[in-house]
C-alpha cells in the first residue's frame, strides 16, 4: 500500500501551517508541523541556556535534539503541544520562538537530528508535512509538492491579527523587520535553504483567501495522488 505524502513548503506566515491542517483533515492524513519541532528545539535549548552556546556546546545540544521531550495532543478544537510535561501551544507560536527556531534551522547538526524524527512521520493513510525544506530536503518523494508564499507586507498583516486573536501586543513594523530578516535567514543558509522543489506547485496567496487557496490546494493534490 502506497503512502501518500504531501508537503506544504513555504515562509514564515505565509499560511501553510492552518492550510496543512485543513488538507490533512480533508483526507484524512497524519500531520506533521516541522516548524513546531524546531520552535520546540529552540525554546528547549533556550530554557536550558544553550541556545547562546550552539557553538561552544554543539554536542550536548545536538543530544537535546534526539532526546526531545515533546508530545501532541489532538482536540477537537486544537492540537496541543507539551515540551517536559509543559503546555507550550501558544509559547512557541511567539516571535520570539521564532526567532529561536530560525537559528537551530542553520546548524547541519541539529538538522540531522530531526531529521528522522520527521521520516517516522510516514504511517498508513498518508502524510500532510508543512515547513521550509519539506519537498526539498526530508520527504523529496513526495508525490504532491505545493510552496505556498505571500510578499512579506501581507504576511505581516495577518501574523499582527494572529497574534492579536492569542492576546498577545504586536507592532506591524516589528513584525514585517522579523519576518524580512527570518526570510533571509532561511533563504541563504547553506543547509536546505528555503526555496520551491522544482516540481513544486507554487501558490502565492497574497492576494487571495484561504478558502480559494484551499481549493487550488485540493485540486492540485487529486490530480497527483488519484
Amino acid at each position: 500500500m502506497t503512502v501518500h505524502i504531501i508537503t506544504i513548503d513555504g515562509p514564515s506566515g505565509s499560511g501553510k501551517g492552518t492550510l496543512a491542517a485543513k488538507i490533512a483533515a480533508h483526507y484524512g492524513f497524519n500531520l506533521l508541523d516541522s516548524g513546531a519541532l524546531y520552535r520546540l528545539l529552540g525554546l528547549s535549548l533556550f530554557q536550558h541556556g544553550l541556545l547562546d552556546q550552539l557553538n561552544t556546546k554543539l554536542a550536548q545540544c545536538v543530544e537535546y535534539a534526539t532526546q526531545l521531550d515533546i508530545e501532541f495532543k489532538s482536540t477537537e478544537a486544537a492540537t496541543l503541544i507539551f515540551l517536559e510535561g509543559v503546555d507550550v501551544t501558544n509559547t512557541i507560536r511567539t516571535e520570539q520562538v521564532g526567532e529561536y527556531a530560525s537559528k537551530v534551522a542553520t546548524v547541519p547538526e541539529l538538522r540531522k537530528a530531526l531529521f528522522e524524527r520527521q521520516r517516522a512521520f510516514i504511517q498508513a493513510p498518508g502524510l500532510v508535512a508543512d515547513g521550509r525544506d519539506m519537498a526539498t530536503s526530508i520527504f523529496p518523494e513526495a508525490q504532491a509538492k505545493i510552496y505556498l508564499t505571500a510578499s512579506a507586507e501581507s504576511r505581516a498583516e495577518r501574523r499582527v491579527k494572529q497574534l492579536q486573536g492569542m492576546g498577545l501586543d504586536a507592532k506591524i513594523s516589528d513584525i514585517l523587520s522579523n519576518i524580512q530578516a527570518r526570510d533571509k535567514r532561511d533563504m541563504e543558509r547553506t543547509v536546505a535553504p528555503l526555496k520551491p522543489a522544482e516540481d513544486a506547485y507554487v501558490i502565492d496567496s497574497s492576494t487571495i483567501g484561504i478558502n480559494e487557496v484551499f481549493q487550488l490546494m485540493v485540486d492540485y493534490i487529486d490530480s497527483r495522488i488519484q
